[in-house]
């Protein structure tokens, strides 16, 4: 199977579901961005992977605005070599636009993550042959303040058919790309990948999350992750 035909599914299955205050505005890139997000499957996906990193849901500066996970513009235009049209979500917060490639904020994790990937493999194609990143949620959910909101904070009525179609989209995508390691890119993703995957025959770990928010990943994230993936036995 495709992971084209996974993420348009996955998209159908979370635009139905309904999430209520503090939720203000639900952003689905898989949709209003779903050109750069499949030029990316299509250019970077190729199966087999021997690794499949897994972050949370996109960023606002990141996936959120070029449809790539932790998709800092200049790392997807300029060394993914990704662009496309971009298109907006239908309920825009003011403070939270959607400016697509056009955007001028920089994603810290996906700047961090991307530019580890560029330093130790040099070439998007030394680092996909082997490695493919994926976002276990693929929406993003706005406060009415614009305060970002992560999946995992949401209460459990609504996180169960979230995580349900989730799941199913990684069991898949884990099916078509036949990864040994699967990396959660933080905790949660790590949880959720063991969660959804009871059976799955490789290893599943996780590396510290490149978030500037976190004191340990500002004191040298790429070094710290680099640790944790030789302790999981990854070859780089």
């Amino acid at each position: 199977m495709s992971l084209v035909t996974i993420s348009r599914d996955l998209s159908r299955e979370v635009t139905s579901l309904r999430f209520a205050p503090p939720v203000a505005h639900l952003y689905n890139p898989l949709e209003y961005a779903r050109a750069p997000h499949e030029a990316y499957l299509k250019a970077w996906g190729k199966a087999p992977k021997r690794t499949l990193f897994l972050g949370m849901n996109p960023g606002p500066f990141g996936m959120a605005q070029t449809g790539v996970p932790f998709g800092d513009v200049r790392m997807v235009r300029d060394w993914m070599r990704v662009e496309a049209p971009v298109g907006k979500p239908e309920n825009e917060h003011p403070k939270r636009p959607i400016l697509g490639f056009a955007c001028k904020r920089s994603e810290v994790s996906g700047t961090r993550l991307w530019s580890w990937a560029k330093e130790r493999f040099e070439t998007p194609e030394g680092f996909f042959e082997n490695n493919f990143v994926a976002n276990y949620c693929p929406l993003v959910f706005v406060e009415a303040s614009g305060r970002n909101l992560t999946p995992d904070k949401l209460p459990a009525d609504e996180r169960a058919p979230l995580f349900a179609a989730c799941d199913q989209a990684l069991r898949r995508i884990v099916e078509t790309l036949s990864p040994r390691f699967i990396v959660g890119v933080g905790a949660f993703a790590m949880e959720r990948a063991k969660a959804a995957l009871p059976t799955f025959g490789g290893t599943i770990g996780t590396i510290l999350h490149p978030s500037p928010a976190s004191p340990k990943a500002n004191r040298g994230w790429a070094k710290l992750a680099e640790a944790e993936l030789a302790e999981l036995g990854i070859p780089l």
